[in-house]
Order: structure tokens, then C-alpha cells, then sequence
């Protein structure tokens, strides 16, 4: 599932021309990169932190905004408001694939019921991940065209 997040915010960065301001220090993003991934496995054993987490990424992201081109004219959101979205439309994908069968939660083995609305939030972390693996590899590794996206 990393793969396919991270391809989709590579093809949405090239085709929506994606630039940042505002974006953390490298190492505050690293940081809430490795405490999201670290709770993805411990929160089986240990307490679950996804809100202080999505309270991280709220204090961590406040600044930074997303710009982007769909059309013509640039447009811009909040970081954060962007990684909440993909996360939940990201659910919806989920809920449309286990009604389909493509997967099926122990749950769902007798009939279908919705994914829970908590998975909305693990999303957005995955999201999260990925979007500062791809805006690290944006940064250090620029095509020769193509300046750096990542900007103060």
C-alpha cells in the first residue's frame, strides 16, 4: 500500500506541477515520520497515539501549504486539510474494494459492513509518510529540468 500512495503523490506532484512553502525542517519531518511508522506496530501491545500523532501533524504542518495547478491558475490548501483528504477518500477506496471482495476483513467474512471511520486516520499518517518520503526525494534528487519543489 506504500507503493501505490507514494506513486499517486509522485503522479499528482508532476501533473499538478505540486510545490511547497512553509515545509518543516527536514529532521522535525523525519522525526513524525518515524513515530507514525513506530506506532503503526506498537499500538497492538501498547496504547494507540493516532490522535497525538494527528495533533503532531497539525502543530508540525500549520505553516506549510500545498499549491498546486489544476487548470490554468495556481491554487493552494493547507498541508494538513490535504493529508486528511487523501486519507478519507482513500477509506472510500478501501470501503468500495472490500464491498467488491477484493479483500475481506475477518468482520466482513459473513456480509459486508462499512471499514470504521477510525482507518480514516490511519490513512492520513500513511499519507503523511509517504508525501515526506516523496518531498525528500524532491528535494535531494531534482530532475535536471526541474528546480527543487520544496521551498521556505
Amino acid at each position: 500500500m506504500y507503493a501505490s500512495v507514494a506513486s499517486y503523490i509522485m503522479q499528482a506532484w508532476r501533473h499538478c506541477r505540486l510545490r511547497l512553502t512553509h515545509f518543516p525542517k527536514f529532521w522535525m519531518a523525519v522525526s513524525l515520520c518515524a513515530a507514525i511508522y513506530i506506532n503503526f506496530f506498537t499500538n497492538h501491545f501498547m496504547p494507540d497515539l493516532r490522535l497525538p500523532l494527528g495533533a503532531a501533524v497539525l502543530v508540525l504542518f500549520w505553516r506549510t501549504r500545498v499549491h498546486f495547478t489544476i487548470t490554468r491558475s495556481e491554487r493552494n490548501m493547507p498541508a494538513a486539510l490535504s493529508f486528511l483528504l487523501i486519507g478519507f477518500f482513500i477509506w472510500i477506496a478501501e470501503n468500495i474494494g472490500t464491498y467488491f471482495g477484493a479483500w475481506v476483513y475477518p468482520n466482513q467474512a459473513r456480509k459486508w459492513a462499512i471499514v470504521g471511520p477510525a482507518k480514516i486516520t490511519s490513512w492520513m499518517l500513511l499519507v503523511i509518510i509517504s508525501f515526506i518520503i516523496v518531498a525528500a526525494l524532491k528535494e535531494i534528487f531534482p530532475t535536471k529540468d526541474e528546480a527543487p519543489s520544496v521551498t521556505e
